[in-house]
């Protein structure tokens, strides 16, 4: 069988030079915030990567096709598309079977990203084990995804929403390599800093490049999570958060709100509760994340 995947004329020009290119989710803009705010986002975190050396690929299901890099008028039509379903491991093929829209989270995209010979991702934050997952079992298919697919995902660390204790706990598990850039702690997404030290450090996109290719030459599967802390000028103390967070997840409790509900419920509330700042430190995150990724993936190209 032939898969549907269609690359972008940007994409593949920088495929078929050997290019770096940076892969991009497209639940930001679909799940993430409103429109047109959200195709400004992803222009803008596509320029960031061009602007860095590197070509963006962002991630879509449009038409029963596969689509690595968007035009910009595919952006605007997935930006105000209607019922757009968030596609994981688990519904990616069915949703790509069926010919809907579907937005990529980050385990799709790094599937799409490695079916297409792309080795570097740029994400926000990562899913991981929810609060309540010793009851719930809420455990999002990215955490396996980073231990089977070899891909280089560049994010603010794990979504503060979560049990950080036990998301990093089931990356050791799974064998998952887990880098700090720069500090000795993990960030925590809208917060440069946890109270949980880094299992690894490494401070340059050269490094980075490096320890993903070593860990290819010695055959062991799955990639990496670079955990890049947001912008010290954009960043909510984890202090400031705490309370927030906690309001939030009551809320989603007693609304009943579950599974792939709870992080766009969690999220959404948080941004009212701040009055907005959320929404602009994950924005300053994103971009950050963006352009440390296309250095990666520069770095990544050199023979």
């Amino acid at each position: 069988m032939t898969l549907p995947i269609v690359l972008s004329p940007e994409v593949a020009e920088a495929r078929a030079a050997g290019g770096p290119i940076v892969a991009l989710e497209s639940t930001i803009i679909t799940h993430g915030m409103p429109y047109p705010q959200n195709v400004e986002t992803a222009q803008s975190v596509e320029a960031c990567v061009r602007e860095n050396g590197a070509t963006p690929a962002t991630i879509a299901l449009m038409g029963g096709k596969l689509h690595v890099g968007l035009t910009n008028e595919q952006l605007f039509e997935l930006a105000q598309a209607e019922n757009v379903a968030k596609v994981s491991r688990a519904d990616i093929a069915v949703v790509l079977a069926a010919g809907g829209y579907g937005a990529t989270t980050v385990a799709a995209t790094m599937i799409a990203a490695h079916l297409a010979g792309i080795s570097v991702f740029a994400t926000g934050g990562i899913g991981g084990v929810h609060k309540g997952a010793e009851t719930t079992f809420d455990i999002s298919a990215d955490l396996r995804e980073l231990s089977e697919t070899p891909v280089t995902v560049v994010a603010a660390g794990a979504k503060a929403i979560l049990d950080l204790e036990k998301t990093y706990e089931v990356l050791e598990t799974l064998g998952v390599p887990v880098i700090a850039v720069g500090q000795d702690t993990l960030p925590a997404f809208w917060s440069r800093a946890s109270h949980l030290s880094a299992p690894l450090r490494l401070d340059t996109a050269s490094e980075i490049a490096a320890a993903q290719k070593m860990r290819t030459a010695m055959g062991i599967p799955g990639g990496q999570l670079v955990a890049n802390p947001i912008p010290a000028e954009s960043e909510i103390a984890a202090e400031v958060l705490a309370p927030v967070i906690k309001q939030a997840l009551q809320e989603a409790e007693s609304k009943g709100i579950h599974a792939k509900d709870v992080t766009p419920f969690l999220l959404g509330r948080i941004f009212e509760l701040t009055e907005g700042r959320s929404l602009t430190a994950n924005i300053a995150l994103v971009l950050n994340n963006a352009q440390l990724a296309a250095q990666i993936a520069v770095e990544m190209s050199k023979s």
